[in-house]
């Protein structure tokens, strides 16, 4: 990450000195544009200083922890040395992805899709935990999430849950959330202890405005149906439950969580075109190069890419063999830490420890 920080401070000091010269000045489109590298190199220049400054202070606490004999002064230390470890997780995050080369959809909402798998009630339990991690992650982020459809299982947990996370850069973050998650651990069910592998698949899209990707209305079908959702005593006298089908490609959407027909129709076509903006996507990145995408862009739901081992506290993704001793954590939403690893690789950083 330092290679790439220092070559853009070096450039940063390059447009500085452009910007002293008479000639650019009176190139008003060429004086704007070095005004708005020069923000965003700031910017990178602003937070690589904050990180350096923490991560000295870091370094003071564990020397400290190291030669110190006072216990006063290493507990002082220890406690800030926690604190300090994860301003430098957040720090590398936002760093990183300022260093990613931009995606256009990386700052829309994201749609997000949850389907038990293999593993029986196991999993459906399985994919209710994770639905709850990630309103935690979106509630810590200030996003909104709005349930689109929910097939909740018999004794707890999902079959399947759609919904919509809101907010800026939600699929930026969230797109590295594809792929099939598994669970190790002992069943509420299981009476002799024995550990069991269950798993859910998240697929995750970013949402897509009409203007940016125009329907045919003529390849539409639309079916109505009683609700199961949340419509009280609605669910048995109005047909509230709208199922969209584009009819060119099978694909299907459904919506239920809303009163009204007409809210449920809109959910649903935000979905539809999710849905079908990805697939053209898909088709043109394929057109263009057979070659194999990286694991980490692809979000190829196919691929397991993490586990979650209950009996020994431990979070693996394995895409990047990261390993971390801390699951309740991440569980009730602290999934930064691993979120900004998989940026860092992304963009070709090494996975590094702080």
């Amino acid at each position: 990450m330092e290679k790439l920080i220092n070559e853009k401070l070096v450039r940063l000091k390059e447009i500085e000195q452009e910007l002293l010269n008479p000639e650019i000045a009176r190139n008003q489109k060429r004086y704007i544009e070095l005004l708005r590298e020069k923000k965003y190199l700031g910017k990178i220049a602003s937070l690589y200083k904050r990180y350096i400054g923490i991560k000295e202070q870091w370094a003071d606490d564990k020397e400290i922890l190291k030669t110190s004999t006072d216990p006063e002064l290493k507990k002082i230390a220890e406690s800030e040395i926690d604190e300090l470890t994860e301003e430098l997780s957040r720090l590398k995050g936002e760093i990183s992805l300022l260093l990613s080369p931009p995606n256009p959809e990386d700052e829309n909402n994201a749609i997000m899709e949850i389907r038990a798998g293999t593993g029986g009630d196991e999993a459906a339990i399985f994919a209710g935990d994770l639905f709850r991690m990630y309103g935690k992650y979106a509630e810590n982020k200030g996003w909104k999430i709005t349930l689109v459809d929910t097939h909740p299982a018999p004794h707890s947990g999902f079959k399947e849950v759609v919904f919509l996370v809101e907010g800026k850069g939600a699929y930026g973050r969230l797109k590295y959330e594809s792929g099939v998650h598994r669970v190790q651990r002992v069943p509420v069910t299981e009476s002799g202890g024995r550990i069991h592998t269950s798993a859910a698949t998240v697929a995750v899209l970013p949402e897509i405005e009409d203007i940016a990707f125009e329907i045919n209305q003529q390849d539409l079908k639309m079916e109505f149906f009683h609700s199961s959702g949340p419509g009280g005593q609605n669910v048995n006298k109005v047909e509230t439950g709208v199922r969209i089908i584009h009819i060119p490609t099978g694909i299907s959407v459904s919506c239920q969580e809303e009163r009204s027909q007409y809210k449920n129709r809109m959910k649903a076509l935000r979905i539809l075109r999710a849905k079908l903006f990805d697939m053209e996507k898909r088709k043109k990145e394929k057109e263009i190069s057979d070659k194999r995408r990286s694991l980490i862009g692809s979000g190829d739901r196919s691929e397991k890419i993490r586990t979650y081992n209950f009996p020994q506290n431990r979070i693996t993704d394995h895409r990047i063999n990261l390993t971390l001793y801390n699951l309740q954590e991440v569980l009730n939403g602290k999934i930064d830490a691993i979120i900004n690893k998989l940026v860092e690789y992304d963009i070709g950083l090494e996975v590094a420890k702080v």
